[in-house]
């Protein structure tokens, strides 16, 4: 597990085993455990989108969300967590990193 606060960089497209997909917020360790992921079926792709994204203030809104809900899945993992978004500030944070990163 990640115990350490994750700062995030990276846009990915995530695909589903059922092949839909889904935009999420990541950076190179996330990116490592999609691959995983995918190795292992649990998803069916993972890829990047965009590099280096501005850590604007929503992408700080959005990471302090991820950080303080979610766990960082370990090596040994067997199943993917999809990060739910919820309604209000967080969805709107997310939707306004999107729009800046031309993604959507």
């Amino acid at each position: 597990m990640a115990e350490k606060y994750q700062v995030f960089d990276i846009i990915e497209e995530i695909t589903r085993l059922d092949g839909t997909t889904y935009y999420e917020l990541a950076n190179i360790f996330m990116n490592g455990r999609g691959e995983l992921a995918a190795n292992r079926g649990l998803i069916k792709q993972v890829r990047i989108l965009q590099l280096n994204i501005p850590h604007s203030n929503a992408v700080q809104t959005y990471e302090r969300y991820i950080n303080e809900t979610y766990t960082m899945p370990t090596v040994d993992f067997d199943h993917w967590e999809e990060w739910q978004k919820t309604d209000g500030a967080i969805q709107t944070a997310f939707n306004e990193i999107l729009k800046a990163n031309h993604i959507g």
